[in-house]
């Protein structure tokens, strides 16, 4: 799965919305929260509920998935694609992104949470 497809991946859930933040760094939002960085042609996303959960997607693929600058203790990684390509398959990365998405969904109150 290439960088393209994934971001129009995320962005098609339901409620998500393009933000840049930062500049360069494409996000993907679900009710003003961030549930997927996007930006330069990597992914990050939200794999547990902390570090510990997260180290387990390091461990199975580390040439490709890195612990994410700033916020890896809570559980977010960071996804080199370009690595990714044929490592992780195009079904888990998608399974990576619902994940997140639905992690952030569950924390947001019910009058953001999108329909």
């Amino acid at each position: 799965m290439d960088h393209p497809e994934l971001v129009a991946y995320a962005l098609a859930k339901p409620g998500a919305s393009e933000d840049e933040p930062w500049e360069g760094d494409l996000v993907a939002k679900v009710g003003g929260k961030i549930f997927a960085f996007l930006g330069g042609g990597g992914l990050g996303v939200k794999c547990g509920r902390d570090a510990d959960e997260a180290a387990e997607l390091r461990e199975r693929y580390p040439e490709a998935v890195t612990i994410m600058a700033y916020i890896g203790r809570y559980g977010w990684n960071s996804i080199d694609l370009d690595a990714a390509a044929g490592a992780i398959p195009d079904d888990e990365l998608r399974e990576l992104v619902d994940a997140s998405y639905d992690a952030v969904v569950a924390k947001l109150p019910r009058s953001k949470r999108p329909v």
